[in-house]
């Protein structure tokens, strides 16, 4: 796996970390949270639901710095999580995990079965 890490001092909402898997593309944008509320601005919500919507694969993951869980949201669930918060979003996370090796490996067949519908039928 290569994760490259992108600092974007300008705006324009690209996520935090670009990452390739086996060849695989995808995008996370990288949260933290105390309580409920998650920080998001209306750059990082458009740039992620606009990519999401034309069939890229990205994710908001927020680390709950109380709890230490992981939460995974698809990338069009920016404005529900900015609105809603954490904890009201229990429904829509992709996936809730305690650390980083039960992320990557719950992570793995999300990302490739989202490749593999996009395999053309031969």
């Amino acid at each position: 796996m290569i994760a490259t890490r992108i600092e974007n001092r300008v705006g324009g909402g690209i996520p935090d970390v670009h990452l390739l898997w086996d060849g695989l593309p995808f995008w996370m944008e990288l949260k933290t949270t105390k309580n409920n509320s998650i920080k998001i601005s209306p750059q990082q919500i458009a740039w992620n639901y606009k990519y999401s919507i034309n069939g890229g694969l990205n994710f908001f993951l927020v680390k709950h710095l109380f709890w230490s869980d992981l939460f995974l949201f698809r990338g069009d669930q920016g404005s529900r999580l900015l609105d809603q918060g954490l904890c009201d979003l229990a429904p829509f996370y992709t996936l809730r995990v305690c650390d980083f090796t039960s992320l990557f490996a719950s992570l793995r067949p999300i990302v490739l079965a989202h490749y593999k519908k996009k395999d053309p039928v031969t």
